[in-house]
Parts: C-alpha cells; sequence; structure tokens
C-alpha cells in the first residue's frame, strides 16, 4: 500500500500534464480539463478490439464522474488507472483522465464527444466509470466498435441481464461484489450503536443503490441477532436519498444537513452510500464535540483519514487488478467484452493485487466489535452466511425469497426494492 501511496506522489503531476487536450485548473487542486472540441466523426480509431497494440505505446482513457481527488469512488478510479501503469510499465503520460463529467460540473460535455477526444489523443482502451453514463457510452462504443472499452458497473454484456446489448461486441462490464463490503459495513454499525438506529446516505435510487442498502440492512440484521443478542424489531435502519452521487448544490440535498438531521433524530451510526465523505466529517465533528458518534464512508480504501476518530470502517473498490487484466487483453490482441461482477479474495480483502472489494476496520471500531466482526467477514467468505436467503419481503410485503430459497445473481443485481424492516423510499417520488 505505502509503494503505490509513494509511486503515485511521483506521478501524479505527469498525469495531470497528460490529460484531456489544453487543460487547464479550475482553481481547485483536482485534476480537471477543458471539455473536449472533437466530434466522433473526426476521430480515428488507435486499435481494433482483436489486434495487438505495442505496449509502449499504449494509453488508456477514463472518465470520472467525480474529482479524482474525492477520497470515494472517482479517485478509487484514478488510482487504478495509475495502478495499471505502475503493473504495466508505462509512463504516467499514457494515461489520459477527465474527471467531473456530469451534467451540473460539465454541462457542454457529452460522453460520445470525451471518448471521441481520448481516441483522437491514441486512447486504446477507454473506461466510463459511472453507472450514469449508460447511454453515453453505449453511444460511443457504437461509433467506435473498433476501440475496446469498459463501463463500470452496467450489463450491457451480460447475456442474461435487461439492458444486454449483443451489438456491442467492443464494450465489456466491471462492476465489484460491493454487497459483501456493504454487508461488513452494516454488521459494523450494528455491532456498535448505542442507539440501536442506524442511517444511511443514500445518493440516486437505482438498481445498485437499492440493492446495497439491502446488503447493509442484511449485515446489520445479522450481526443485532447473532453478536449482540437483539431483537431485529429493535433495530431501525433508515434512508435517506440525496439525488445524485455527490452534493450538487441546487440539486441535490445536501449531505452534511442530511446527516445533521440524522443525528438530531437520534441515529448514532451512519452508512454513506454516496460517492464524498460528508458523513464522516459531520460524525467526526459530532465525536470531537463529546458525542457517541460514529460513520462509515465509501469507495475508497483511505477515507478514514478524513475522521479517524469516528470512522469505523470503510468497504472500498480495489479495480485495479481487473483493470490491468483488461489492458493486458487489449495489449495482446485478446479483448473480448464480458461481464464481470467481482467479489473479495476472502484469503486476505485487503490485498490490492488480487481482492476486488475490501473492507478496512477504522479507529473508532472497538476491539471486542472488531473481533466479532472478523468471525463475521469469515462466514461470509466460507459460505457459513448466506444473507439473500429466505424467507424475505420487499418493503411492501410482497415476497422476495420464500423460506429456504437463495437469491440469484439476477434477482440480487435487479433489486427492485428496498427490503422489508428498511425505514425509506424504495423509489424517486
Amino acid at each position: 500500500m505505502m509503494h503505490r501511496r509513494r509511486w503515485m506522489s511521483v506521478v501524479g503531476p505527469l498525469v495531470v500534464i497528460a490529460l484531456v487536450a489544453a487543460a487547464c485548473g479550475d482553481g481547485d487542486d483536482d485534476a480537471t480539463t477543458t471539455a473536449p472540441t472533437t466530434t466522433p466523426a473526426e476521430t480515428t480509431p488507435s486499435t481494433t478490439a482483436g489486434e495487438a497494440t505495442t505496449p509502449e505505446d499504449f494509453q488508456i482513457g477514463m472518465i470520472l464522474v467525480g474529482p479524482q481527488n474525492d477520497a470515494g469512488w472517482s479517485q478509487a478510479h484514478y488510482e487504478a488507472g495509475i495502478y495499471v501503469m505502475d503493473q504495466l510499465g508505462l509512463p504516467a503520460a499514457n494515461l489520459i483522465v477527465l474527471d467531473k463529467v456530469n451534467s451540473a460540473d460539465r454541462p457542454e460535455t457529452t460522453i460520445p464527444d470525451v471518448v471521441a477526444d481520448m481516441i483522437a489523443q491514441g486512447a486504446d482502451l477507454v473506461f466510463a466509470t459511472s453507472d450514469d453514463m449508460r447511454d453515453g457510452i453505449e453511444e460511443a462504443a457504437a461509433l467506435h466498435p473498433d476501440v475496446p472499452m469498459i463501463w463500470s458497473s452496467g450489463d450491457n454484456a451480460w447475456p442474461e441481464g435487461k439492458g444486454y446489448r449483443e451489438d456491442l461486441a467492443n464494450l465489456g462490464n466491471i462492476m465489484g461484489r460491493m454487497e459483501f463490503g456493504k454487508m461488513i459495513a452494516g454488521c459494523a454499525a450494528a455491532l456498535t450503536t448505542e442507539s440501536g438506529r442506524i442511517s444511511y446516505l443514500g445518493p440516486l435510487i437505482n438498481d445498485e443503490t437499492r440493492r446495497l442498502v439491502n446488503s447493509a440492512y442484511l449485515g446489520a440484521r445479522h450481526c443485532w441477532e447473532q453478536y449482540r443478542e437483539g431483537d431485529a424489531a429493535d433495530l431501525a435502519f433508515e434512508v435517506k436519498w440525496i439525488g445524485f452521487w455527490f452534493n450538487i448544490p441546487g440539486f441535490t440535498l445536501d449531505p452534511t444537513q442530511v446527516t445533521n438531521e440524522f443525528l438530531a433524530a437520534g441515529s448514532d451510526a451512519i452508512i454513506s452510500g454516496i460517492d464524498t465523505t460528508e458523513a464522516l466529517v459531520v460524525a467526526g465533528q459530532a465525536q470531537d464535540a463529546g458525542d457517541a458518534v460514529w460513520a462509515i464512508p465509501y469507495d475508497f480504501d483511505e477515507a478514514c483519514s478524513v475522521a479517524p476518530q469516528a470512522c469505523l470502517g470503510v468497504p472500498y473498490f480495489n479495480w485495479g487488478p481487473s483493470y490491468v487484466d483488461v489492458a493486458q487483453s487489449v495489449i495482446d490482441g485478446g479483448f473480448t467484452a464480458t461481464w464481470q461482477w467481482l467479489g473479495p479474495d476472502w484469503t486476505d480483502i485487503t490485498n490490492e493485487d488480487t481482492s476486488a472489494v475490501g473492507w478496512v476496520s477504522g479507529d473508532a471500531l472497538a476491539e471486542d466489535a472488531a473481533a466479532s466482526l472478523a468471525a463475521f467477514i469469515g462466514d461470509l467468505g466460507s459460505g457459513a452466511v448466506d444473507l439473500y436467503s429466505g424467507p424475505l419481503n420487499w418493503q411492501d410485503g410482497s415476497a422476495f425469497l420464500a423460506d429456504g430459497e437463495t437469491a440469484t445473481d439476477l434477482q440480487i443485481w435487479y433489486a427492485e426494492q428496498l427490503l422489508e424492516g428498511v425505514e425509506g423510499a424504495s423509489a424517486a417520488e
């Protein structure tokens, strides 16, 4: 881990220099660039999906939905790009990055235009790193069928999936099985709460975000009953959605305000499902004021550093190993668009070279809680505990899983509702 951080500190400025054409700052210290100026018609593919490329000339384009230094989702992807360069022995200048690609920060920028610009610069492989980018990356993939692309997450390359696109043979999907990470987060919250009230700071509402809330709830309920010998009916678990992956003033709810409202209502353990760290910041401030309040951030392995005194731990994505595999397949001329839903390496969930999903316990997690959490993680890894088994009902009381029934990947991925026992909206109003 320290090797990765030291290496990043050396190459980071070079990556910024190599960003999309005519890069310019916007007054803050995160990597950012001007919007692309080329159009799809002006570009020429730099390689084909089945054609080998020279390793030293290999370039990657990476499109981030938020700031590359958000201590969350976008930074996890950005550091995966750095990891790929390191593992393949490529110069930092071969990584082309555009961050803050969303309708609020870059209202005139489209995904097809960004992809076209990156390809014009020589990108042999393009990563679109937000569920929000579905329409744009599918359009771009159709416009550039000879350029391999990855959409994280997505289901267009899943033959059994609802969004399967057989015509997009150059667009694959990669997602981590964060359901396990959220189960662990829910367990840590349940092991720690003194009020018996856990709150979840949610982004927008879709299948992905519903299944992650459900997973956190299942982990919390299990550990509340198993380790604290509590009644599930006495555990309150609520979610409130801000409307996007991170705060956009005037468009979303303010996550700082929402977190303060959770605390005012009696919650003392906050699980964040947004890309940024407001929940942990607020919890840290409350701890400093003498309140027993805790939080669990999301996405990025070093997120606890924002307020370690209040952090129970963080479930995080480790995109690097899978991104290396994809890049190597393109270099070798063997790229195939596949759907990958990758779980933890249960032998070592913090191994940065093998585990797609990890958990790092925080300073605020008590010793006895840490021991119980370790036992829970062991049971998840061995299969002794499978929380997606019935009976489970949806929030409206209808059956999700019958008694003894185990959920399929399809049933988990396409979460129709929140589960019974979760307070909060299952759909946008």
